[in-house]
């Protein structure tokens, strides 16, 4: 079990289960089921979600990169060619569309953050508003569910929001660039061909020298290049300016948009992790495909142009899903008890640390501190700072991560310590 208490005031729990199946709980947020299987010798994964008395499933193929195991977005279902051509083209004329926010308290609460378009174009603006809509009422959800600190309204005192159009267009952007690519694996999938993890994940945002947004799903602890911790939350932008170096386990970012302390302030650089990284880009590709289906449910009606009779299809499901585990049918309990497991856990290990076995209260151990030499084996690191919490595994050269600490070996000795 790891149960991470963030500096925004959620937490997370996450128990590896003894049948190698993953049940994550995170308090006011969607937790889920996940279990692996294999299609065509490929890892996969399905997930079961539960969220406000709703289950649902998403997929996920692993993808070993930079000595990491990252779990890459799969599609459950592909839409036609047409809707995807729909979808991605101007539309012939701007349309205005009503969201029916008004009045919704999580709308009030960051009208400073955040406004929609007045007029749509085509559908990468309306999902780009849809992506943000869907963030910020789960974040508002959250905080009044578990009393997050999201660093309360964003007040905008009658002026822009702090969310510019010029980041909105990056997003738009972003969104496009996904709809080309869920295209091409629509044509693949119809073809009975596998798709690339490679292609779909974060390996190809890394290697095609362009700059990229990510929105953030969730709140994240993130450190600044001074060291200093701070917090994003649903809704806010990072951008990918430059790609990290080819060994490196993670990327820095610049926030483009924030909702103010404490979290992190905008223009300010910060490191991601790449699972991290990678979790943020399934987000928005999941997002998006919630939101195509509103789309085409939508078309033709509330201001939506009608798309094209080949358009209109049904969705074909993904065959990597067809074969899939069967959901977990009571993940909605399954996720309850991992979360009452870890207040256990939390209760537990506070009462231990605070007392002996006969009741009062432990004196601290003097202890000298733990340290690491160059040259040292990773036994010895082992042993003086306990196993590592992540491993980079890159040949001849070794990672241990800690907390707050990188250990580099090169042939089997410490030659770098961070």
């Amino acid at each position: 079990m790891d149960v991470h208490n963030g500096l925004g005031g959620g937490r997370r729990v996450s128990v590896e289960r003894a049948d190698h199946s993953r049940v994550v709980a995170e308090r006011g947020r969607r937790g889920y089921v996940e279990r692996g299987y294999s299609y065509h010798g490929h890892d996969f994964a399905r997930r079961s979600y539960y969220y406000h008395g709703r289950a649902y499933d998403r997929f996920y193929r692993g993808y070993g990169y930079r000595g990491l195991m990252l779990s890459v977005y799969a599609p459950g279902f592909y839409f036609r060619p047409g809707f995807y051509g729909w979808a991605y083209n101007p539309w012939a004329v701007p349309i205005a569309f009503g969201w029916g926010w008004a009045g919704s308290p999580w709308y009030g609460y960051y009208g400073g953050y955040f406004q929609p378009y007045s007029v749509y174009p085509s559908a990468a603006f309306w999902l780009t508003d849809y992506i943000i809509s869907q963030d910020l009422q789960a974040a508002y959800a959250a905080h009044q569910e578990a009393g997050e600190n999201d660093g309360g309204a964003v007040a905008g005192g009658g002026g822009p929001p702090v969310l510019t159009p010029e980041v909105k267009q990056l997003v738009a952007d972003e969104v496009k660039q996904e709809l080309a690519l869920e295209n091409q694996e629509a044509a693949q999938n119809n073809a009975g061909q596998d798709v690339d993890p490679g292609s779909s994940g974060i390996a190809r945002l890394l290697s095609d020298g362009r700059p990229h947004v990510f929105v953030a799903g969730g709140n994240l602890d993130l450190t600044d290049a001074s060291g200093q911790e701070c917090v994003i939350s649903d809704g806010d932008i990072l951008q990918l300016r430059t790609a990290p170096p080819a060994d490196a386990t993670t990327a820095d970012l610049v926030v483009m948009s924030s909702k103010g302390t404490p979290e992190c302030q905008m223009s300010l650089t910060v490191q991601v992790q790449l699972t991290d990284l990678q979790e943020m880009q399934n987000h928005m590709r999941e997002t998006i495909d919630q939101g195509l289906q509103d789309l085409q449910a939508k078309q033709g009606t509330d201001g939506l142009p009608a798309a094209p009779p080949s358009a209109a299809a049904p969705p074909a499901p993904a065959q990597y899903a067809a074969v899939a585990p069967p959901p977990d049918p009571n993940v909605g309990t399954e996720v309850a008890q991992v979360d009452q497991q870890g207040d256990q856990a939390q209760k537990d290990v506070a009462a231990e640390a605070g007392q002996d076995p006969g009741g009062t209260p432990a004196p601290a151990p003097a202890a000298a501190p733990a340290s690491v030499e160059l040259g040292q084996t990773p036994d010895q690191v082992k042993a003086a700072l306990g196993a590592p919490t992540r491993v980079a595994n890159l040949g001849n050269k070794v990672i241990y991560y800690y907390n707050g600490m990188k250990v580099t070996f090169n042939d089997g000795k410490v030659s770098d310590v961070q």
